[in-house]
Protein backbone atom coordinates (compact mmCIF):
# COMPACT_ATOMS: atom_id res chain seq x y z
CA UNK A 1 0.00 0.00 0.00
CA UNK A 2 2.68 2.46 0.87
CA UNK A 3 4.43 1.46 -2.30
CA UNK A 4 1.58 1.84 -4.35
CA UNK A 5 1.06 5.79 -2.48
CA UNK A 6 4.54 6.81 -3.16
CA UNK A 7 4.43 5.95 -6.79
CA UNK A 8 0.93 7.81 -6.89
CA UNK A 9 2.82 10.55 -4.96
CA UNK A 10 5.47 10.50 -7.76
CA UNK A 11 2.94 10.61 -10.40
CA UNK A 12 0.77 12.85 -9.65
CA UNK A 13 1.36 15.04 -7.14
CA UNK A 14 -2.41 16.41 -6.98
CA UNK A 15 -4.22 13.22 -6.05
CA UNK A 16 -5.07 12.42 -3.08
CA UNK A 17 -2.66 9.82 -2.31
CA UNK A 18 -0.09 12.18 -3.25
CA UNK A 19 -0.62 14.26 0.21
CA UNK A 20 -0.12 10.98 2.65
CA UNK A 21 -1.31 11.13 5.46
CA UNK A 22 -2.37 14.63 5.33
CA UNK A 23 -6.05 15.65 5.95
CA UNK A 24 -8.50 15.04 3.77
CA UNK A 25 -11.99 16.83 3.64
CA UNK A 26 -14.98 15.47 2.15
CA UNK A 27 -16.91 17.79 -0.10
CA UNK A 28 -20.24 17.76 -2.86
CA UNK A 29 -18.09 17.70 -6.16
CA UNK A 30 -20.60 16.81 -8.33
CA UNK A 31 -24.68 17.88 -8.15
CA UNK A 32 -27.17 15.34 -8.87
CA UNK A 33 -28.72 16.83 -12.15
CA UNK A 34 -25.33 16.51 -12.95
CA UNK A 35 -24.56 13.11 -12.40
CA UNK A 36 -28.33 12.26 -13.96
CA UNK A 37 -26.61 13.91 -17.14
CA UNK A 38 -23.84 12.21 -16.92
CA UNK A 39 -25.11 8.00 -17.11
CA UNK A 40 -28.27 9.68 -19.08
CA UNK A 41 -25.56 10.35 -21.96
CA UNK A 42 -23.89 7.20 -21.41
CA UNK A 43 -27.21 5.15 -21.84
CA UNK A 44 -28.18 7.42 -24.78
CA UNK A 45 -25.19 7.00 -26.98
CA UNK A 46 -24.59 3.31 -26.10
CA UNK A 47 -28.30 2.52 -27.61
CA UNK A 48 -27.35 5.56 -30.44
CA UNK A 49 -24.16 3.85 -30.95
CA UNK A 50 -25.56 -0.34 -31.20
CA UNK A 51 -28.47 0.63 -33.18
CA UNK A 52 -26.88 2.50 -35.65
CA UNK A 53 -24.77 -0.51 -35.98
CA UNK A 54 -28.02 -3.08 -36.34
CA UNK A 55 -29.31 -0.20 -38.75
CA UNK A 56 -32.93 -0.79 -40.10
CA UNK A 57 -35.23 -2.85 -37.79
CA UNK A 58 -33.72 -0.38 -34.95
CA UNK A 59 -33.47 2.91 -36.73
CA UNK A 60 -36.85 4.18 -34.97
CA UNK A 61 -34.82 3.16 -31.74
CA UNK A 62 -31.95 5.01 -33.21
CA UNK A 63 -33.34 8.29 -33.54
CA UNK A 64 -35.29 8.31 -30.47
CA UNK A 65 -31.59 8.09 -28.78
CA UNK A 66 -29.96 11.31 -30.85
CA UNK A 67 -33.08 12.93 -29.69
CA UNK A 68 -32.41 12.35 -26.61
CA UNK A 69 -28.89 13.37 -27.04
CA UNK A 70 -29.86 16.62 -28.48
CA UNK A 71 -31.60 17.23 -25.87
CA UNK A 72 -29.33 16.17 -22.99
CA UNK A 73 -26.31 18.49 -24.70
CA UNK A 74 -28.88 21.30 -24.46
CA UNK A 75 -29.09 21.19 -20.76
CA UNK A 76 -25.49 20.43 -20.44
CA UNK A 77 -24.83 23.76 -21.98
CA UNK A 78 -27.65 25.32 -20.03
CA UNK A 79 -26.02 24.00 -16.86
CA UNK A 80 -22.59 24.57 -17.75
CA UNK A 81 -23.45 28.26 -16.78
CA UNK A 82 -26.10 28.43 -14.13
CA UNK A 83 -25.23 24.68 -12.24
CA UNK A 84 -23.51 24.57 -9.14
CA UNK A 85 -19.75 25.50 -8.74
CA UNK A 86 -17.60 22.12 -10.30
CA UNK A 87 -20.18 21.84 -13.00
CA UNK A 88 -19.66 25.35 -14.64
CA UNK A 89 -17.45 25.52 -17.76
CA UNK A 90 -15.18 28.34 -16.12
CA UNK A 91 -14.33 26.31 -13.35
CA UNK A 92 -12.40 23.69 -15.43
CA UNK A 93 -11.48 25.52 -18.94
CA UNK A 94 -8.12 24.56 -19.44
CA UNK A 95 -5.43 26.85 -20.19
CA UNK A 96 -2.12 26.06 -21.83
CA UNK A 97 -0.90 27.28 -18.27
CA UNK A 98 -3.47 24.67 -16.36
CA UNK A 99 -2.15 21.73 -18.90
CA UNK A 100 1.56 22.89 -18.86
CA UNK A 101 1.05 22.60 -15.26
CA UNK A 102 -0.81 19.64 -14.71
CA UNK A 103 2.14 17.55 -16.90
CA UNK A 104 4.38 19.01 -14.23
CA UNK A 105 2.46 17.32 -11.41
CA UNK A 106 1.87 21.27 -10.12
CA UNK A 107 -1.80 21.46 -10.43
CA UNK A 108 -4.03 21.15 -7.30
CA UNK A 109 -7.81 21.74 -8.60
CA UNK A 110 -10.73 20.00 -7.68
CA UNK A 111 -12.87 18.56 -10.26
CA UNK A 112 -11.93 17.87 -13.78
CA UNK A 113 -8.06 18.01 -14.21
CA UNK A 114 -6.96 20.14 -17.70
CA UNK A 115 -6.40 17.03 -19.67
CA UNK A 116 -9.82 15.48 -18.17
CA UNK A 117 -11.73 19.06 -19.24
CA UNK A 118 -10.07 18.63 -22.71
CA UNK A 119 -11.79 15.58 -23.04
CA UNK A 120 -15.14 16.71 -21.86
CA UNK A 121 -15.15 19.48 -24.32
CA UNK A 122 -14.26 17.13 -27.42
CA UNK A 123 -16.73 14.31 -26.46
CA UNK A 124 -19.49 17.06 -26.06
CA UNK A 125 -18.31 19.10 -29.21
CA UNK A 126 -18.46 15.58 -30.93
CA UNK A 127 -21.86 14.73 -29.83
CA UNK A 128 -23.42 18.46 -30.96
CA UNK A 129 -21.92 17.34 -34.80
CA UNK A 130 -22.95 13.96 -34.60
CA UNK A 131 -26.44 15.00 -33.43
CA UNK A 132 -26.84 17.53 -35.67
CA UNK A 133 -25.86 15.56 -38.98
CA UNK A 134 -28.48 13.52 -37.82
CA UNK A 135 -31.11 15.54 -38.15
CA UNK A 136 -30.56 15.75 -41.57
CA UNK A 137 -29.78 12.26 -42.53
CA UNK A 138 -31.44 9.38 -44.23
CA UNK A 139 -30.18 5.54 -45.05
CA UNK A 140 -31.63 5.78 -49.15
CA UNK A 141 -34.26 2.92 -47.41
CA UNK A 142 -37.00 4.03 -45.47
CA UNK A 143 -35.27 6.25 -42.73
CA UNK A 144 -35.79 10.25 -42.94
CA UNK A 145 -33.84 12.73 -39.96
CA UNK A 146 -36.45 14.65 -38.78
CA UNK A 147 -35.18 17.78 -40.41
CA UNK A 148 -34.42 15.91 -43.84
CA UNK A 149 -36.91 18.46 -45.47
CA UNK A 150 -34.82 21.68 -45.05
CA UNK A 151 -31.98 20.21 -47.49
CA UNK A 152 -32.04 18.62 -50.83
CA UNK A 153 -30.91 14.83 -51.23
CA UNK A 154 -27.54 15.85 -51.98
CA UNK A 155 -26.72 18.20 -49.11
CA UNK A 156 -28.66 15.19 -47.16
CA UNK A 157 -26.18 12.54 -48.60
CA UNK A 158 -23.21 14.13 -47.69
CA UNK A 159 -24.28 14.95 -44.06
CA UNK A 160 -25.11 11.19 -43.55
CA UNK A 161 -21.70 10.40 -44.73
CA UNK A 162 -20.13 13.18 -42.00
CA UNK A 163 -22.16 10.98 -40.20
CA UNK A 164 -21.00 8.09 -40.70
CA UNK A 165 -17.34 9.04 -40.28
CA UNK A 166 -17.92 10.84 -37.11
CA UNK A 167 -19.19 7.65 -35.42
CA UNK A 168 -15.69 6.26 -35.70
CA UNK A 169 -14.21 9.29 -34.04
CA UNK A 170 -17.28 9.03 -31.38
CA UNK A 171 -15.94 5.05 -30.69
CA UNK A 172 -12.60 6.29 -30.53
CA UNK A 173 -13.37 8.80 -28.01
CA UNK A 174 -15.16 7.05 -25.74
CA UNK A 175 -12.95 3.98 -25.63
CA UNK A 176 -10.13 6.76 -24.70
CA UNK A 177 -12.89 8.06 -22.24
CA UNK A 178 -12.90 4.51 -20.23
CA UNK A 179 -9.61 3.59 -20.91
CA UNK A 180 -8.82 7.15 -18.80
CA UNK A 181 -10.89 6.16 -16.41
CA UNK A 182 -9.57 2.76 -15.50
CA UNK A 183 -6.12 4.04 -15.95
CA UNK A 184 -7.47 6.90 -12.83
CA UNK A 185 -8.73 3.95 -10.44
CA UNK A 186 -5.79 1.15 -11.33
CA UNK A 187 -2.85 2.99 -11.14
CA UNK A 188 -3.36 6.97 -9.53
CA UNK A 189 -5.30 4.82 -6.98
CA UNK A 190 -7.89 7.46 -7.83
CA UNK A 191 -11.96 6.72 -7.59
CA UNK A 192 -13.23 8.81 -10.88
CA UNK A 193 -16.49 6.68 -10.58
CA UNK A 194 -17.62 6.95 -7.41
CA UNK A 195 -17.92 10.47 -6.85
CA UNK A 196 -20.20 9.99 -10.50
CA UNK A 197 -22.06 7.66 -8.60
CA UNK A 198 -22.51 9.26 -5.11
CA UNK A 199 -21.50 13.03 -5.70
CA UNK A 200 -19.17 13.19 -2.94
CA UNK A 201 -15.13 12.75 -2.73
CA UNK A 202 -12.36 13.26 -0.69
CA UNK A 203 -9.85 15.52 -1.66
CA UNK A 204 -6.78 17.48 0.16
CA UNK A 205 -7.85 21.11 0.20
CA UNK A 206 -11.41 22.90 -1.73
CA UNK A 207 -14.78 24.06 -1.52
CA UNK A 208 -17.74 22.24 -2.14
CA UNK A 209 -20.32 22.89 -4.60
CA UNK A 210 -22.76 25.64 -4.35
CA UNK A 211 -25.98 24.55 -3.98
CA UNK A 212 -28.44 23.78 -7.21
CA UNK A 213 -30.35 26.15 -8.25
CA UNK A 214 -34.02 24.61 -8.63
CA UNK A 215 -35.64 27.81 -10.51
CA UNK A 216 -32.76 27.23 -12.77
CA UNK A 217 -32.90 23.27 -13.02
CA UNK A 218 -36.29 23.42 -13.99
CA UNK A 219 -35.41 26.22 -16.51
CA UNK A 220 -32.99 24.23 -18.16
CA UNK A 221 -34.90 20.89 -18.11
CA UNK A 222 -37.66 23.26 -20.02
CA UNK A 223 -35.20 24.70 -22.70
CA UNK A 224 -34.27 20.99 -23.33
CA UNK A 225 -37.30 19.92 -23.68
CA UNK A 226 -38.27 22.87 -26.08
CA UNK A 227 -35.42 22.24 -28.10
CA UNK A 228 -35.81 18.60 -28.96
CA UNK A 229 -39.06 19.72 -29.72
CA UNK A 230 -38.30 22.64 -31.98
CA UNK A 231 -35.65 20.16 -33.97
CA UNK A 232 -38.02 17.06 -34.07
CA UNK A 233 -40.14 18.45 -37.11
CA UNK A 234 -43.51 17.94 -37.93
CA UNK A 235 -43.23 14.99 -40.35
CA UNK A 236 -40.95 13.18 -37.80
CA UNK A 237 -42.56 9.29 -38.63
CA UNK A 238 -43.42 10.35 -42.16
CA UNK A 239 -41.17 9.86 -44.87
CA UNK A 240 -40.82 12.96 -47.20
CA UNK A 241 -42.67 12.12 -50.25
CA UNK A 242 -40.73 14.38 -52.22
CA UNK A 243 -37.64 13.70 -51.69
CA UNK A 244 -37.30 10.09 -50.97
CA UNK A 245 -34.13 8.12 -51.97
CA UNK A 246 -33.73 5.47 -53.93
CA UNK A 247 -32.50 2.34 -51.99
CA UNK A 248 -28.84 2.01 -51.42
CA UNK A 249 -26.67 -0.79 -49.58
CA UNK A 250 -25.63 1.24 -46.92
CA UNK A 251 -27.22 2.59 -43.58
CA UNK A 252 -26.73 5.50 -41.28
CA UNK A 253 -25.00 4.86 -38.10
CA UNK A 254 -25.44 7.76 -35.23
Amino acid sequence: MQTDLAINAASDPSSPAAHGSAALTRIRLWDLPLRIFHWSLAVAVSTAIVTGEIGASQMALHAKAGMTIIGLLVFRLIWGVIGSTHARFLSFVPSPSTVKSYLKGHWRGVGHNPLGALSVFALLGLLAVQAGTGLFSNDDIDFFGPLFNLVDQAWSNRLTGVHMLLSYFLLALTALHIVAILFYVSFKKDNLIKPMLTGWKEVPSGKSASKVNLVGFVVAVLLALAAVYIVSGANWWQTPPAQAAQPASQSSTW
